[in-house]
């Protein structure tokens, strides 16, 4: 029989994803599944962007310019430069979600062999990203004792090698809602700026920052125009994650020149994904404000909870809408599974993410699982109630 390639034998399986098989049968058991596992908020998307799709009649549904419409990229032009990121719409191209964003990025700076340093626990689809490019993940812990905060230049710079390529940082952070402040940015900046690197920013989460913080772009930072460059996507800002709308941005021509090639292989981002998005960008203040709010209550909410439960560690999110908890099991992958296939109070279960998918570091996380405060806050108090119940009850 013909063999698969090494590269899809070495592709990680999602750890977010995983489990789907064993909640569906969680399902067929009549359990209530609590999915604390996936980033899909709840909240509606824009009406101004269904609205948009809804009236919109198009003859022929036809390609677009594979840097996506003029239109859509001059007005997120303009949402970048209200956001004190003065780019102009070529130097930015539309894809087929952050997914895609991340893929160009790799694509274009990076050989098979080279390297890019990335802060860990990190987004889980960046391995799978790196194997697809053929690139490697050097990780730079990050721990929850110090709640995910940005490692001494110290360590980035014992790892860095003539293979090194970027340091790839997501904030706010994806699985640990770290808020990265502007003196940790500049002091990427400097970092990048001596080693002649790429820094990559993956900012979906942008706009979701808490406790009067707010959030620092790189492209903010001074004297980096050619190191930089910024991931972005529509799906978590306005609740649209089925749109798979998201854009590269970079002020570096030869970095953008090279994407360009990448997005025509692939002919154009979709026509009414973009309509969706281009309208989605007319979204009053007002609909932020409210989203705001209500994340920041789920937040609050959920970690007191957790903090009640004896032998749980819980970092405390500044963005983003994910926390890490470190439990007090040997294995968060058999804990995951047994709540689904084994445990239910009174009916009902949560699904989590297993942590020690989103580090490429042998054997970390184990006893870590992510949770995303995507339900509202009487659903994520009782499936805090589930998980503590779980641990009374679970043998490792």
């Amino acid at each position: 029989m013909p063999s698969i390639s090494t590269k899809g034998a070495n592709m990680p399986e999602s750890p977010i994803r995983k489990l789907v098989s064993f909640a569906e049968k969680a399902y067929k058991a009549n359990k209530k599944v609590y999915h604390l596992n996936i980033g899909q908020p709840d909240i509606k998307s824009p009406q101004i962007a269904m609205d948009a799709v809804a009236s919109h009649h198009l003859e022929i549904l036809a390609y677009t310019r594979s840097e996506g419409s003029e239109p859509y990229r001059e007005k997120i032009a303009a949402y970048y430069q209200r956001n004190n990121i003065m780019v102009n719409a070529d130097e930015l191209i539309v894809t087929t979600g952050g997914s895609e964003a991340l893929l160009f990025a790799m694509g274009s700076i990076a050989d098979v062999g080279d390297e890019i340093i990335i802060p860990e626990p990190f987004y889980a689809n960046y391995n799978g990203f790196a194997t697809a490019s053929g690139v490697t993940i050097v990780p730079v812990i990050s721990k929850i004792e110090d709640n995910f905060a940005l490692p001494p230049i110290s360590e980035f710079e014992k790892l860095i090698t003539p293979r090194t390529k970027a340091i790839l940082i997501c904030n706010p952070g994806n699985p640990t809602g770290y808020l990265y402040s502007q003196e940790e940015i500049e002091t990427l900046a400097k970092i990048v700026k001596k080693h002649d690197l790429f820094l990559v920013a993956d900012e979906v989460y942008r706009e979701f920052a808490y406790d009067n913080l707010k959030h620092f772009s790189i492209l903010e930072a001074k004297g980096i125009d050619e190191n930089a460059i910024i991931i972005d996507s529509v799906s978590k800002r306005y609740s649209m994650c089925g749109a798979r709308i998201g854009c590269l941005v970079s002020k570096n021509k030869e970095v953008m020149k090279t994407a360009l090639k990448f997005a025509q292989a692939r002919l154009s981002p979709p026509t009414f994904a973009q309509i969706a998005s281009e309208a989605a960008l007319e979204t009053p203040q007002s609909y932020f404000d409210d989203v705001i709010t209500e994340y920041k209550g789920r937040r609050d909410i959920l970690i007191e909870k957790l903090e009640e439960i004896p032998g749980v560690q819980v970092g405390h999110p500044k963005g983003a809408f994910y926390c890490i908890a470190q439990l007090p099991i040997k294995n968060s992958d058999a804990f995951a599974q047994w709540l689904l296939e084994e445990f239910d109070l009174d009916g009902e279960t949560i699904m989590v993410a297993p942590a020690a998918g989103f580090y490429s570091s042998p054997g970390v996380g184990l006893n870590q699982i992510r949770i995303a405060y995507v339900l509202n806050k009487e659903s994520l108090i009782r499936s805090v109630e589930i998980l503590k119940a779980a641990l009374k009850e679970y043998k490792d």
